[in-house]
């Protein structure tokens, strides 16, 4: 058995070592063949083409063309093969993980029914009923236990309460007491107050003419939009007037999953018969017991497209009584429903304004211009600086008096005859050359919008400025800016021909802003 033994060691060591030799023979002999023998192959061409003449030379450049080719194609399939084998196991290795992941999937179904299987005999074996009872049997039974819950009432309501949080608002706002308003106060007045309030009160600074446009905004749509960079206070801004109103305004953060009206309103739940409310709702309903102003601030509401989920708010506003500002909860009213609500439906109150406030950077939505067209747009790019301000008390007044004092602006600061031909030329102009237009929709906006700005303290220019440059300048950040970079320069000259060297500033320095960046 030894010899045995040896003599199996002896051959596998022999052909062992003879297989090393001869892939280390065929290394060397490839490492030679490219590298070593170079020197030999020139030495051979050199040989021989001294004495070559022209069609000699040809005939040997083609030869060792011809041998580089056989080379390179060597080497390509030998690459490719190799590729192709590492690309096989790959894909085989992907199949078996997906695979894997499906037949996970498949279990996580499979135990998912076998719980719904359970919750079904569950509710059976409360009904009292066993498998093999038939569907009449169940119906019944279903029938049965409404019947034990009471009798329902005309409305079908069976009493219930499905607005909860709607049902608190009312019983607080039974005993409320209003507070003492200020009726007396102006609207330049008032901005002052706001910018000493905030900053005496609360340490925020805001420049003249912000505070001028937020209310003017306020008189001209009853959607405020607030954007620019991060740290500016756009959320500030709203929430301490409200706060400076006496209102405390309502903050809503939107959340990228909001695709339609019942992310902000809510929506009934069919099988508790609860309706469920959100913060959103609470706020629309609670601003029908206020005189005051009131705010809801969607806070990053360019986070989801606002034309999805606001769509129907646009829609309302839009209408042209306050009567016909009714948003539908429900199909049908309830006896026992809240008292603002009419039929199942909410009429959103005069005496509200909705301030959205947007980033613009990639992880948010572009505001489109159906959105712009219907809101005031504010940029806040930059922080005020701070400033000395007297201590001052928080105010209070009506809604009532505010639209009156929006209603004086109007009587006492009309459009002057000159700035409406100014306006009627740029509007042509626009139109002829880039089919933009002012439309009904923007005109109103700008009679309601300048004489209020001007009674708060500002010019007639400054107003038709920012109007120009937010609501149909901006505009042409949609459009392909080189193929209308030489109107837009034709545009520039036109504005300082009409409105004069110094006139509509921020349209000028916003035209040539967009016209640098291509």
């Amino acid at each position: 058995m030894s010899e045995f033994l040896k003599l199996a060691y002896e051959l596998l060591a022999s052909i062992f070592l003879n297989l090393i030799g001869f892939f280390a023979s065929l290394f060397k002999s490839v490492i030679k063949l490219f590298s070593t023998d170079i020197v030999q192959y020139v030495k051979i061409i050199g040989a021989y083409v001294s004495d070559f003449g022209i069609v000699g030379w040809i005939l040997t450049i083609l030869l060792v063309a011809i041998l580089l080719g056989i080379f390179g194609i060597i080497v390509f399939f030998i690459a490719r093969t190799i590729v192709r084998r590492h690309r096989k196991k790959s894909q085989e290795f992907d199949q078996d993980e997906l695979l894997g992941e499906i037949g996970a999937l498949n279990r996580q179904v499979v135990e998912l029914i076998n719980e719904k299987n359970q919750i079904m005999a569950m509710q059976v074996s409360q009904l009292g009923l066993s498998p093999g009872d038939s569907l009449e049997a169940y119906a019944e039974k279903v029938e049965e236990a409404k019947g034990k819950n009471g009798e329902k009432g005309k409305d079908g309501s069976n009493g219930e309460h499905r607005f909860t949080k709607l049902d608190l608002v009312d019983e607080r706002y039974s005993d409320f007491v209003e507070p003492a308003y200020n009726d007396s106060i102006t609207l330049e007045d008032l901005c002052v107050r706001y910018r000493n309030y905030a900053a005496s009160k609360l340490g925020l600074y805001y420049k003249p003419e912000v505070v001028r446009l937020y209310i003017a905004g306020m008189a001209a749509s009853r959607i405020l939009i607030l954007e620019g960079i991060s740290g500016t206070g756009k959320t500030s801004l709203p929430y301490s007037f409200g706060k400076f109103l006496g209102n405390l305004a309502t903050l809503v953060s939107v959340q990228p999953s909001y695709r339609d009206k019942t992310e902000l309103l809510g929506y009934f739940n069919e099988f508790t018969k609860r309706f469920n409310e959100t913060e959103f709702l609470r706020a629309v309903y609670e601003a029908g017991y206020r005189r005051e102003p009131s705010f809801i601030v969607l806070d990053e509401m360019n986070l989801a497209r606002i034309e999805y989920y606001f769509a129907e708010m646009l829609s309302v506003l839009e209408m042209p009584t306050p009567e016909e500002w009714l948003v539908d909860l429900v199909p049908t009213g309830w006896d026992s429903d809240p008292k603002l609500l009419q039929d199942g439906k909410l009429r959103i109150s005069t005496t509200l304004w909705f301030v959205g406030t947007a980033n613009n950077d990639d992880s948010t939505f572009t505001i489109t211009d159906k959105v712009y067209d219907r809101a005031i747009a504010i940029e806040l790019n930059e922080k005020a600086e701070a400033f000395e301000a007297p201590d001052t008390e928080p105010i209070s007044i009506t809604t009532d008096h505010l639209s009156a004092m929006f209603n004086e602006a109007k009587d006492l600061y009309p459009i002057s005859e000159q700035m409406r031909s100014r306006i009627y030329k740029l509007d042509g102009y626009l139109l002829t050359r880039f089919k933009m237009s002012f439309g009904n929709r923007i005109s109103k906006q700008i009679d309601d919008f300048v004489p209020v700005y001007v009674a708060c303290g500002g010019t007639e220019m400054e107003a038709v400025d920012f109007l120009v440059c937010r609501k149909i300048l901006k505009k042409f950040e949609s459009m392909n800016i080189p193929y209308v970079k030489d109107e837009i320069k034709e545009l520039i000259l036109f504005i300082e021909k009409t409105f004069g060297k110094t006139g509509l500033p921020e349209s000028r320095k916003y035209l040539l802003k967009i016209q640098n960046l291509f």
